[in-house]
């Protein structure tokens, strides 16, 4: 790397952590205004407050804003260069305009290589602790209320609850039907069925067995049984953004485990995981658009190339958005939904190329 490589590297990284600073600041004060009454209501202590909530609020934050501030850091820096016609100087001297962008992708590559790792593994750890602390000083104890619940618990196997009690893991009027070529070969039916903690199974409560083999049924009853069910009292707790909890080998597995039972919300994991995947790229498409929008020199000054940088930030934003909504309502495809606003962004930067100063 040559000396104007390090000095811009070195100022793109610098400028990179001091907004990501300011930002995740002004969050903190806000989010801390907006739940103050909730920490005193459910008496949070404050060392919890302060290492289980917001030590791990601040890196949560930090990657969440992490592409829009990278793309307002190149902005405010390359149109404070341009301002000192030190842009200009540079391409005046025989460097390419590309070849002035490599220093830039090379830190926007370091961001987006970290990126991914903290997204994948290190941010869902510590989302954990701060999930957990906040369903327990700032939610409301959740109760489950959902009715006839359907579930694929195993190949040609199908549970259905009428409705669970999460406060003590009971479920009522219970059934487990066994069906093979559209034909119902066993039918378990129950009025409770409850998890054992210590067996780590489902004890089921007067049931019958109706088993049908061409024209013969028999029915076998019974007071109790313990059985095992891929289905968990998990399954029935507050997934308040539980997706954020998972790294990658977990979400994965949790969409596999959601489209083997046919669940619906599956695109919800299938956006997070897609999500996650694409942030190192958008971080250098934003990069890559940030700096071209602010190379020429602008007779408005610094500030107005700032805030239009802003504005482009939030529409990307928006535009994100609005097609992660869609998507969760199942009419786009996830992937598609994710990579949208990145390949139109893309577009947008290679039109700005045309117009850069040569």
């Amino acid at each position: 790397m040559k000396l104007l490589d390090k000095y811009i590297l070195k100022q793109f990284l610098l400028t990179y952590l001091f907004v990501v600073l300011m930002i995740v600041l002004v969050v903190v004060m806000i989010d801390y205004t907006e739940k103050v009454d909730d920490f005193y209501k459910h008496n949070a202590p404050t060392d919890k407050i302060l290492f289980d909530y917001y030590l791990n609020f601040i890196p949560y934050w930090a990657n969440t804003i992490s592409p829009l501030m990278v793309f307002i850091a190149a902005v405010f820096m390359t149109s404070r260069m341009a301002a000192k016609s030190e842009v200009i100087a540079i391409l005046s001297s025989g460097v390419s305009f590309i070849r002035f962008l490599v220093p830039y992708f090379i830190g926007a590559l370091m961001l987006g290589v970290a990126t991914y790792f903290l997204v994948g593994w290190i941010i869902p750890r510590a989302n954990k602790t701060r999930i957990a602390f906040e369903l327990k000083y700032i939610k409301d104890q959740f109760t489950y209320s959902g009715r006839n619940v359907h579930l694929k618990v195993a190949p040609d196997v199908y549970a259905y609850l009428e409705s669970y009690n999460n406060q003590v893991n009971t479920g009522y009027k219970f059934t487990l039907e066994k069906v093979k070529d559209n034909q119902l070969q066993q039918k378990l039916s129950s009025d409770r069925i409850e998890w054992n903690m210590q067996k780590k199974k489902w004890t089921i409560y007067d049931y019958s067995i109706r088993t049908i083999n061409g024209l013969q049924e028999t029915i076998t009853r019974g007071p109790k049984v313990d059985t095992l069910l891929n289905m968990y009292p998990s399954d029935f707790d507050n997934h308040y953004n539980l997706y954020e909890t998972f790294t990658f080998p977990e979400l994965n597995s949790y969409i596999e485990l959601l489209q083997s039972r046919g669940a619906d919300g599956v695109e919800t994991y299938l956006l997070e995981k897609y999500a996650r995947q694409t942030r190192p790229f958008a971080i250098i498409i934003l990069t890559a658009i940030g700096v071209i929008m602010s190379a020429r020199k602008s007779r408005r000054g610094v500030g107005w190339q700032v805030a239009l940088g802003f504005i482009l930030a939030f529409v990307y934003l928006l535009f994100f958005m609005m097609a992660k909504g869609i998507a969760e309502s199942g009419n786009m495809n996830p992937l598609v939904a994710v990579w949208l606003p990145n390949a139109i962004f893309a577009a947008i930067g290679l039109i700005l190329y045309h117009t850069i100063p040569r």
